[in-house]
């Protein structure tokens, strides 16, 4: 069959990425025996976070954006087709869990909705306007943050999305792994992590989805830190949702305090199992109601909270 000419410029396009590049000196890997397989893509592996330590500096001022904007209530969006999508969905859903967020406060939409989670929907990447109407359906905020992830950097429904999100007026994130995007040129801040050439020619969910993780995990990870989910680093609004992080919710309290475990039985039953809360019950030496009164008036932060009571222990 002769390629049309769209095919055609779709394929130089293609062959324009850093993502997609062949690698003539991997063009025997499956006569390799498996260990050295294994070692290589191993070895591959290990060059991503040093592609990620580059973009830092992007990374942090994306993130001190985007928890400017969820301070006043706004919401974290990723939008994204395929490997990348599932890792929005990935990390928005594992948010509730971790930082007690609710779950329309960080979202993940993949193109050809939920069910492209676990299946692919053909197509679907190439539809901006897919994009549009499921931001249109979360009634987008100026104070909300949509995230496009493509590790091509050009896959239309993430386009779609930075650009229709950025004329509303919201913060708006391009993370990729090849120079030169359209994805980051679209976006207020453009993050391009590039992580070279796969392993298997075009498989970005190889080095360039292990990016993507990487940068997600940053993204989530300390805009929380930010908005007070944690206390150092102990996630302090842990929701004990399981026998798992009911133990774990115990253990935060105590590695927090040191007090004893009647002690923290006592702090988790006057505050309804809020760890927090317990924790700033045994720190200040007040009751469950005041506790509340005083994380609510300091934004939620528990060492804002444990300074307004005055506890020794607030610097600690």
């Amino acid at each position: 069959m002769t390629s049309t000419p769209h095919y055609r410029e779709l394929r130089a396009e293609l062959e324009s990425l850093t993502t997609e590049a062949f690698r003539p000196e991997l063009s025997e890997i499956d006569r390799l025996p498996t260990l050295e397989i294994a070692r290589l893509m191993n070895a591959e592996d290990s060059t991503v976070p040093a592609a990620v330590a580059e973009r830092l500096p992007e990374i942090a001022a994306a993130i001190d954006a985007v928890a400017e904007r969820m301070a006043r209530g706004g919401r974290l969006i990723y939008a994204g087709a395929g490997t990348a999508g599932r890792l929005g969905v990935l990390d928005a859903s594992e948010c509730p869990p971790t930082f007690n967020t609710a779950p329309e406060q960080v979202v993940g939409l993949i193109a050809g909705g939920p069910g492209a989670m676990v299946t692919s929907v053909e197509g679907a990447e190439d539809s901006p306007e897919l994009a549009v109407r499921a931001l249109d359906e979360l009634g987008l905020t100026p104070d909300d943050t949509v995230v496009g992830v493509s590790a091509s950097g050009r896959t239309p429904y993430a386009i779609g999305a930075v650009r229709h999100a950025r004329a509303l007026g919201a913060l708006t994130i391009g993370l990729s792994c090849n120079e030169g995007s359209a994805l980051a040129a679209a976006a207020e801040h453009g993050i391009e992590v590039v992580v070279g050439p796969e392993l298997l020619t075009g498989s970005t969910r190889l080095k360039a989805g292990t990016a993507q993780k990487l940068v997600l995990n940053m993204l989530s990870t300390i805009t929380m830190i930010r908005l007070g989910k944690t206390y150092g680093n102990l996630m302090v609004d842990v929701r004990a949702s399981n026998d798992k992080l009911r133990a774990r919710s115990r253990r935060i309290v105590a590695l927090a305090t040191g007090a004893t475990d009647e002690e923290i039985e006592r702090a988790l039953e006057a505050t309804d199992g809020e760890v927090k809360n317990a924790i700033l019950v045994l720190l200040a030496g007040v009751d469950g109601p005041e506790a509340a009164r005083l994380l609510d008036a300091s934004g939620g932060h528990l060492r804002a909270a444990l300074t307004a009571s005055g506890a020794a222990g607030s610097q600690s």
